[in-house]
């Protein structure tokens, strides 16, 4: 005969106090972040969490636009993630990224093409990956830039999101040297225009100083 069903009142279960504000944070993140798969999201997001490191969530929730490339996977929302979980380091390992990559449910073809793009090795520069991330997303040089822009700047959203001059250039320099079709005097006057700004923006650039032909 099987032992009768163990029976509980209410008295005898124990909420741990903290449980309800984890779900509730988990629930907010969930649908900032959209991921399209929930449980894979989720076991990166839990796994993140209890070892204190950044959690793979999304600043707010990003509403499609007409311009935004939906195809891809890639948002300017989910770049601005990997940045806060990998751009603290110089370097990165192709199997870091390809881990955080994975916790956001991003294709995999899409990183490979990237890495393929850039040549990268074992050991990856993080801001050069970065700025062809950028530049998937907006399918210009100068785009690449204003999002680029968008995800490193420090000023609170909605501000002029500035950069240091000396990011934008190691950036622009990076993809009109992967671009390959950019004369170099083309590129010369671009980067000496954007100093001028520079210099009146206490060493700062920021998107609307970016104007140019580049493609």
């Amino acid at each position: 005969m099987p032992p009768p069903e163990t029976m509980y009142c209410a008295q005898q279960i124990n909420i741990p106090p903290e449980l309800p504000d984890i779900l509730k944070q988990f629930t907010k993140a969930a649908i900032r972040t959209q991921p399209p798969d929930v449980l894979q999201w989720a076991a990166a997001y839990f796994s993140a969490l209890s070892k204190g490191e950044t959690l793979p969530v999304k600043d707010r929730l990003e509403m499609p636009v007409a311009t935004q490339k939906t195809d891809t996977g890639l948002t300017p929302g989910l770049l601005k993630v990997l940045h806060k979980q990998l751009g603290y380091k110089e370097t990165v390992t192709e199997d870091e990224v390809r881990q955080r990559w994975r916790d956001l449910c991003l294709p995999k073809e899409q990183l490979d093409s990237l890495l393929d793009l850039g040549g990268f090795t074992a050991h990856i520069s993080w801001m050069r990956l970065l700025a062809l991330c950028c530049s998937a997303l907006g399918g210009t040089i100068i785009s690449a830039l204003k999002h680029a822009c968008e995800i490193l700047s420090e000023d609170p959203e909605g501000g002029p999101a500035r950069i240091p001059f000396d990011t934008s250039a190691d950036l622009y320099a990076y993809l009109a040297q992967l671009d390959g079709d950019i004369p170099q005097d083309q590129i010369d006057s671009f980067l000496h225009s954007l100093q001028d700004h520079a210099k009146r923006q206490g060493g700062m650039v920021q998107p609307t100083n970016f104007t140019g032909p580049q493609s």
